[in-house]
C-alpha cells in the first residue's frame, strides 16, 4: 500500500537545470574566470550530483585556466552561485513541470505523506517552493532531506535511506518520483520503487528498473 511519495527536486519538480547553468556561468564571470559551461558540457557534468562536487569534477578533469587558484575556493564559488540562482529564481523564470501541482494536492487530499530527497541545498528547495507553489505547501512535507544532510549524495542511497528513517516507513510503502539515472539508482539502491518523468538534460539516461517512464505526469496519466 502506498503511504508516501518521495520527490526529487531539480529536473523533477521543475526544469531548473538551465537556470542552475546560467547561475554557474554568471558566477564564474563575476569571479573573473573564463569558464563557460555550454549545454553539452553541463549535461555531462550533471552526472556528478551536487554543485560543489560538479565544480571540483570540472577543475580536476577539465583542467581549466586558473584551476589551481580556485581548487580551494569551491565552497566560496558555490555559495555565490547559490545566491545568484536564488535571484534568478525569484525573477519568475521557473514553472512547475506538468502534473506536479495536481499530484501534490492529490496526495494531501488522500492522506498520502510527502517527502523530498534531493542533492540540492535546503535553501534552493525553499526558494523553489516560494517561487511556485508557495511556502505554505512545503509545510505539508513531513520529511525534507537535502544534500547538506548526508555525507554522500546521489547516486548513493543515503538521501533515500534517511528519508525512510524519518518517515518510519518500509521502502515498499513509498514511491520515488525522479527524472535522472542517478536519482533512479539512488532510489533503487534504497529498495524504493520509482517512476521517471524524463527531464530535458536526462533524455539519454538509462532508466532500466523504473516502474514507469514518462515525458511528464500529465502525458503518463499518472494519478494516485
Amino acid at each position: 500500500m502506498l503511504k508516501a511519495l518521495i520527490f526529487d527536486v531539480d529536473g523533477t519538480l521543475a526544469e531548473t537545470e538551465e537556470l542552475h547553468r546560467k547561475a554557474f556561468n554568471e558566477t564564474f564571470a563575476e569571479f573573473g574566470l573564463d569558464w563557460a559551461w555550454n549545454q553539452a558540457l553541463y549535461g555531462e557534468l550533471l552526472k556528478v550530483a551536487g554543485g560543489q562536487n560538479r565544480i571540483r569534477h570540472f577543475i580536476e578533469t577539465g583542467q581549466p585556466k586558473q584551476a589551481g587558484d580556485f581548487v580551494d575556493r569551491v565552497a566560496e564559488l558555490h555559495r555565490h552561485k547559490t545566491q545568484t540562482y536564488g535571484r534568478l529564481l525569484a525573477g519568475g523564470q521557473i514553472r512547475l513541470r506538468p502534473g506536479i501541482k495536481d499530484l501534490i494536492l492529490q496526495a494531501i487530499n488522500k492522506g498520502v505523506r510527502l517527502a523530498i530527497a534531493t542533492s540540492t541545498s535546503r535553501i534552493n528547495v525553499d526558494r523553489l517552493f516560494a517561487a511556485t507553489l508557495g511556502e505554505a505547501v512545503l509545510e505539508h512535507f513531513d520529511v525534507i532531506c537535502c544534500g547538506d544532510d548526508v555525507a554522500e549524495v546521489k547516486p548513493s542511497p543515503q538521501l533515500y535511506l534517511l528519508a525512510l528513517k524519518k518517515l518510519q516507513l518500509p521502502p515498499e510503502n513509498c514511491l520515488a518520483i525522479e527524472d535522472s539515472e542517478i536519482g533512479l539508482s539512488a532510489a533503487r539502491s534504497a529498495g524504493i520503487p520509482a517512476i521517471i518523468t524524463v527531464s530535458t538534460y536526462c533524455q539519454q539516461d538509462d532508466f532500466t528498473g523504473a516502474q514507469e517512464i514518462m515525458t511528464d505526469l500529465v502525458s503518463g496519466n499518472f494519478a494516485l
